[in-house]
């Protein structure tokens, strides 16, 4: 998938997102995390928030090893609608796409116990590694854009939050 020149996230969409521009497309639409990014306020943490209903309907039908498995082609499902929706945008990371957030927070859970304060504990650092961004999350945010680099960023955010809920699991 190329990675497109496109302006800077901080930068206003060419277009202002609404429901009818995220039905108008499935990229937008799933890039929209199903409406949730259309919040005016931290959609991020909106779109955070869809992954847990979606991780307790999948528990229910699969383990957490098939379903960490699944993350891969969402993941590359996330790409592609990212990239749609960012080209139609003209902006490469607008942050109303949450379908990022969706699939790393689905990781995250699958290395999480199944407990509220767990899950509370997981939801917590992934958005505070997503939020702060760390080295190495910031250099790629900074470098890698189009679809990938929303995706990507994300990715290794989770990889942080698993390491935290790891130790974390160490000591309950």
């Amino acid at each position: 998938m190329p990675i497109f020149a496109c302006s800077d996230k901080k930068q206003p969409p060419q277009l202002k997102p609404d429901f009818a521009f995220v039905f108008s497309h499935p990229a937008h639409w799933l890039a929209f995390g199903f409406g949730s990014g259309l919040a005016q306020k931290a959609p991020g943490t909106w779109g955070t928030l869809v992954a847990l209903p979606i991780m307790a309907a999948l528990q229910w039908l699969l383990p957490n090893p098939v379903i960490f498995a699944f993350c891969i082609p969402l993941f590359a499902l996330g790409v592609w609608a990212a990239q749609i929706t960012g080209k139609a945008l003209g902006v490469s990371d607008y942050g109303g796409i949450v379908i990022d957030e969706i699939v790393a927070m689905l990781m995250v859970l699958c290395f999480t116990p199944t407990d509220p304060l767990a899950w509370l504990v997981a939801f917590a650092l992934f958005r505070l590694f997503d939020i702060v961004k760390p080295w190495p999350i910031s250099w790629f945010d900074r470098r890698i854009k189009g679809g990938l680099g929303v995706m990507l960023d994300d990715l290794i955010a989770a990889f942080f939050a698993i390491v935290g809920i790891l130790l974390y699991s160490t000591l309950i």
